[in-house]
């Protein structure tokens, strides 16, 4: 008995730790609290943007459709493609009419073909390991029931009050916990029009915004909040340390919950429990990170986007191995339109993603960046900045990690594989599979390493050669390979 509770008495500070630590309103206390393990480990996570600004769903190609709002009463627009000012301004005129206001798509944001169970399941089968659903965007429509967005615009302005008449975050949330998917919110801080923002915006963080994103946390217990809307005012005018010392000791998700580091104009990649970037390309940082993108170029369904527009399903998972083998995550945008109809073809893609998870998740989920993320080729290293700048560019579609692995420029070098590790197990991912061996550079194997790709049963032979190692590629048929839009090498016992 004695020993027992001498045995009780180690374990209780191991669940206690972290539950009883209290961090200060300060960015030095705050950045110091670890990121939940599981978050690290997910790897693949889906974003959902949706909204009123899904119900006219245009924007001209390369732009974003959720900020339809903005386009439409500033009349100015910015994107890919060099897109006509007036463009959406003039197509709303066209189709609606002078005195159609935005508002009016609240009511006409219906909802009705939303079936949240069958969201569940698509993002569990592509394989994803949380969701981050957009609770409000910068029009300020709120997706739960809340006092804030109605009464600061005097006419209903959430989703049980107009439109859907139903309590959207709610009903996803309870069947996306049916899953081993964790559910997370979006949430913008600030709202291009709200007239106490215009006005009073120390007004608005007191009266609206501290109140509402309180609300939706207690509401709704999101593992992830990830801010947005931030880059206005700094994070000391925000609140945001006295907000997340908030969440971080006294919410409902105070042991559970991480958030991204969009929480003012001066901390972006400096504070925060991970970092984003937004259509990028692979990036290296010194804490957790995720990229964030659209299928096609618009987070919002875009219905003026064709065939052409959206990543194919091998640019989406090459785009996930390069994000993983750099240490980071992959957020993945889909856009429902105004009736809560998930594209068929992005449903597709989601899919296809899930086919290839199940035979090569094993590279994926809960490894680690390797010393080396990628092997380059000989040539020109061209990275994605410089490719933006050269190709006039204001977002990286995915056609640039194409023209880095299958299909490069002449002279251009090309990422011959990513790595990543598990313990001391090396997975070499490759865009392409050669005929007879591939060569595999600074790999530090032992005499009892083995080679195997995934998805068959076949032991490859291998060789040394100096520091690197030559593995033979046999002959594989069509049954034997059954995902092919990537090929990943499993090498164990690496030193």
């Amino acid at each position: 008995m004695k020993r027992i509770n001498f045995l009780v008495l180690l374990i209780i500070p191991l669940f206690t730790f972290g539950q009883d630590k209290k961090y200060d309103a300060r960015w030095e206390s705050l950045d110091s609290r670890p990121a939940p393990a599981w978050f690290e480990d997910a790897k693949f996570g889906i974003f959902i943007h949706w909204g009123p600004y899904s119900v006219p769903a245009w924007t001209p190609h390369g732009v974003y459709s959720e900020w339809y709002q903005y386009w439409l009463e500033s009349k100015a627009v910015f994107g890919n493609n060099n897109p006509k000012p007036s463009a959406v301004y003039d197509y709303h005129v066209n189709k609606y009419g002078y005195h159609f206001s935005y508002y009016n798509f609240g009511e006409m944001f219906k909802a009705e073909d939303f079936k949240p169970e069958e969201w569940a399941k698509l993002f569990s089968d592509a394989g994803a390991k949380y969701i981050v659903l957009t609770s409000k965007h910068h029009d300020g429509f709120t997706l739960w029931p809340n006092k804030e967005a109605d009464n600061t615009w005097g006419f209903p302005w959430n989703s049980v009050s107009s439109g859907p008449k139903r309590d959207l975050v709610g009903d996803l949330a309870a069947e996306v916990r049916k899953t081993d998917v964790k559910f997370g919110l979006y949430y913008s801080l600030y709202e291009w029009y709200n007239p106490l923002w215009i006005n009073d915006k120390q007004k608005f963080v007191d009266e609206h915004y501290l109140p509402q994103v309180k609300n939706l946390v207690t509401s709704y217990k999101p593992d992830i909040l990830w801010a947005d809307g931030d880059w206005e005012m700094t994070s000391e005018k925000w609140k945001s340390e006295e907000f997340i010392a908030w969440l971080y000791n006294e919410s409902p998700v105070k042991d559970k919950v991480i958030v991204n580091d969009r929480w003012g104009e001066d901390s972006r990649h400096k504070h925060g429990g991970y970092y984003t970037t937004e259509y990028g390309s692979s990036a290296e940082y010194d804490k957790p990170w995720e990229e964030c993108r659209g299928i096609g170029f618009s987070f919002g369904y875009n219905r003026n986007e064709d065939i052409w527009d959206y990543n194919s399903a091998q640019t989406l998972i090459l785009l996930l191995a390069d994000i993983v083998s750099h240490g980071g995550n992959f957020l993945l945008d889909i856009g429902p339109d105004g009736n809560g109809k998930i594209p068929p073809i992005m449903q597709e893609r989601l899919l296809q993603i899930g086919e290839w998870l199940k035979i090569n998740g094993e590279a994926i989920y809960g490894t680690r960046k390797w010393k080396n993320p990628v092997q380059w080729s000989k040539g020109t290293i061209i990275d994605g900045r410089e490719y933006k700048k050269t190709h006039n560019l204001r977002y990286l579609g995915g056609d640039f990690i194409l023209k880095q692995t299958v299909s490069p420029d002449p002279g251009m070098a090309v990422k011959e594989m990513f790595f990543t590790k598990k313990g001391n197990t090396v997975y070499a991912i490759l865009p392409k599979l050669p005929e007879k061996q591939v060569k595999i550079n600074e790999m530090p194997v032992t005499p009892s390493s083995k080679i195997t790709l995934l998805g068959s049963d076949k032991n490859l032979k291998w060789k040394k050669d100096g520091n690197a190692i030559i593995v033979t590629i046999p002959a594989f048929s069509v049954n034997e390979i059954p995902a092919r839009q990537a090929y990943v090498l499993k090498i164990t016992n690496v030193l």
